[in-house]
């Protein structure tokens, strides 16, 4: 009887989670998709292929709701989205239907200790939890923006776009701290249209390549919709909470946590 208190309880933080996870995306605009796994994998006891996969529908959906907004407020620049998001939901779809699945379950053995698939695809998403802490941490400078004919690097914006699939791919996150930096630098995007400009891009790879997800996995519809739908809810508190909230500096603060969840996740699959 305790033990299936305490299963409802961690159940009922699972879907709390789910809330925080949109409110910081409301609040911040991005970094609360990151969250998604570690809730998944550590409060839910889903198994990692299975939670990122999870993730790419709950952060797909998140995103598609912040990008139409943004369309509405023509914010978006659907050309380099159109450049930048071909290349990428093609890796993240063939990671998701071919590389993932052709993972060994046991990669390496040394000594006592096994390196198997699930502790592999969790020490890979937290290094990515540690980059895109200092994504977070670090403050950009906002610099003036001088009119000038955009010339699109399109080699460039096609193998950024290509290497950020694959690594939504086998992660489940949106590698938004990985697409705005280069549609600044490549596209020549002021901040705000490339932040804008990236949910269009995260949501488009990140639904196609959960399409993967379901030619390989038993999906439950049912726990991964009512999941979603409450992280719905959170991005319009936290969209609400905005209006009261800094939001830089609750980013450099999340950024914090993000590492610090980074750093436990290594040593708690490794150890």
């Amino acid at each position: 009887m305790f033990s299936f208190v305490i299963m409802d309880l961690i159940q009922i933080l699972g879907y709390i989670g789910a809330l925080i996870i949109g409110i910081v995306l409301g609040l911040i605009g991005g970094g609360g998709s990151i969250l998604t796994v570690p809730i998944l994998v550590y409060l839910l006891i889903i198994n990692p292929v299975t939670a990122t996969a999870y993730s790419l529908f709950v952060v797909g959906v998140s995103a598609a709701f912040g990008a139409i907004q943004n369309i509405k407020k023509g914010l978006v620049d659907f050309k380099t989205a159109f450049v930048f998001a071909v290349p990428a939901f093609i890796a993240v779809y063939s990671t998701r239907r071919y590389v993932v699945p052709a993972i060994p379950d046991e990669i390496f053995s040394f000594g006592n200790f096994i390196l198997t698939k699930d502790i592999a695809i969790m020490v890979f998403f937290a290094i990515i939890m540690l980059l895109a802490s200092v994504s977070m941490i670090r403050t950009r400078k906002e610099t003036a923006q001088i009119p000038e004919v955009v010339k699109f690097n399109y080699p460039l914006i096609t193998i950024e776009g290509f290497v950020v699939g694959i690594l939504t791919g086998l992660v489940g996150a949106g590698g938004g701290f990985l697409i705005i930096p280069a549609l600044v630098l490549l596209a020549k995007l002021p901040m705000k249209k490339a932040v804008a400009t990236s949910l269009l891009i995260i949501a488009v790879k990140s639904l196609i390549g959960f399409i993967g997800d379901i030619e390989n996995l038993d999906i439950d519809w049912k726990f991964l919709l009512s999941f979603t739908a409450i992280s719905v809810v959170g991005i319009f508190i936290g969209s609400y909470l905005s209006n009261f909230i800094n939001g830089k500096k609750l980013k450099k603060g999340f950024g914090y946590f993000v590492l610090i969840m980074g750093i436990y996740i290594i040593f708690k699959e490794l150890s």
